[in-house]
Order: C-alpha cells, then structure tokens, then sequence
C-alpha cells in the first residue's frame, strides 16, 4: 500500500447508506469534558490503548476514532511516540482535544469521510492514511448497526496489512437506540459479543485478543454497561 492511498479497498455500499448524524454532533457540544467527568475510571480503555501502544514500532501513525476530548487515547498514544491523527464529528470535542493533546492532530470528521474518494479518504482532498494502527472506543456504537460493517471494512482500508485495531463496545443488543446521555439525547448500537467478534472477523480483522469489564459511570443518568475490549489486527 502506498503513501498515495493505492491499494485501498473500495465499499460502495456505504455510499449508498442514508447517513444520520442528527443530533448525535450537538449533543458532545453541549457535554464538552463533562463526559470525562461522568466516566472517571478508564482502565479498561488504558490498557486496550497501552496493549495498542505496544503493539507499533516507535513513532507509528495511529487513527483514533472518535478521539473526543483526547484523554485517554490519544494523550496515552502520544506519550508513547506515536504521531496521533483523531477525528471526531463533535466540533467541541476536537476544540478541547487541540488544547489538551497538542502534540495530536485532531479533525472535525466523520469515519464515513475516510471512505475512497471521501473528504479524508484516498482519493479525497486530505488523504489521510494509511495508518499502522487505530483505535475505535465507544464510537461505532454511535453509528446504525447497518453502518457499523462499512465502517470497520473503512477502517480496514486505511490500515496497513498487519495493522493493530483497538475497538470497545457496550455489550448490548440495540439498533440507533435513543437513551439519556448527561442531559442530552444519544442515539446508540451494540451487539452481543459474539455476534461483535463475526462482525468484526467478516469485516477483514482477526481477534486476537478480548476483555470483558462491568462498569458503573459516575452520572447517575447514565446506566452500569459491560465494556467489550477487542484486540485485533487488519487480515493481509
């Protein structure tokens, strides 16, 4: 795969979805780094970061997805010596995540602009990747689960073969759900893990590693959730 983005897979089907972000944006706006507040305790997600941490050579470039206010993620890749590239579709979320991790680039994105020829993608006007790693947390599950293939087969395409993904859900069984959410709405998706890892594994990624952690969020509006951690890696 070249720097140029040659030999990206194409998935055209994504283009033929009906993207919905309605509200989705507006309501990170308004938590801004409430969000953190609300979730103090990220031991799961440090240590899928520092498993991805270590699985690069020094100084990879790593895709963080979703990177909202920046901490954990990013901040911990960054520290480790790896050049960080976040996207989030939350314009005040990528603020923050500039003045917090300035040593990251942070883009106010859509996973769905890193397609072949979208605004991010190979072919588009930034052409972004590829990547030697990612990182996903808690951000496929903001999507409709018709998206949520399309969106890791994305990923795939801007990984290099080989390359380690860091992905987490909430073990759920809903499809763009709507739940509270710090005094906003949400629309949310999951899955059962089992139906997560051949999601995963049709989508061209091997699972080569798994966590599973109970978790109670500091707001009280926000219900006790089982976090799914999947370790894995983009299939040659």
């Amino acid at each position: 795969m070249s720097e140029s983005g040659e030999g990206y897979e194409a998935y055209p089907g994504f283009d033929r979805l009906a993207l919905d972000r309605s509200g989705q944006a507006e309501a990170f706006d308004a938590i801004g780094d409430r969000y953190d507040e609300a979730f103090p305790q990220k031991e799961g997600q440090i240590a899928a970061g520092r498993w991805l941490a270590d699985a690069l050579p020094p100084g990879s470039r790593v895709l963080d997805i979703g990177s909202g206010t920046g901490v954990p993620t990013a901040r911990q890749l960054a520290e480790a010596g790896h050049r960080v590239v976040g996207i989030d579709i939350s314009a005040g979320m990528v603020k923050l995540a500039r003045d917090t991790v300035p040593d990251a680039a942070f883009h106010h994105a859509d996973i769905a602009d890193l397609r072949a020829g979208g605004r991010l993608g190979p072919g588009g006007p930034q052409d972004l990747g590829p990547f030697d790693g990612a990182a996903a947390f808690f951000s496929l599950l903001m999507l409709p689960r018709p998206e949520i293939p399309y969106a890791l087969r994305t990923l795939r395409g801007v990984l290099r073969p080989g390359g380690p993904l860091a992905l987490a859900m909430v073990e759920s069984d809903v499809d763009d759900f709507a739940v509270p959410f710090l005094g906003n709405t949400v629309r949310v998706s999951g899955y059962l893990r089992d139906e997560l890892r051949e999601v995963v594994r049709e989508a061209g990624f091997d699972v080569v590693g798994e966590d599973a952690r109970a978790y109670a969020p500091a707001s009280t509006d926000v219900p006790p959730e089982i976090q799914l951690f999947l370790h894995c890696r983009r299939r040659a």
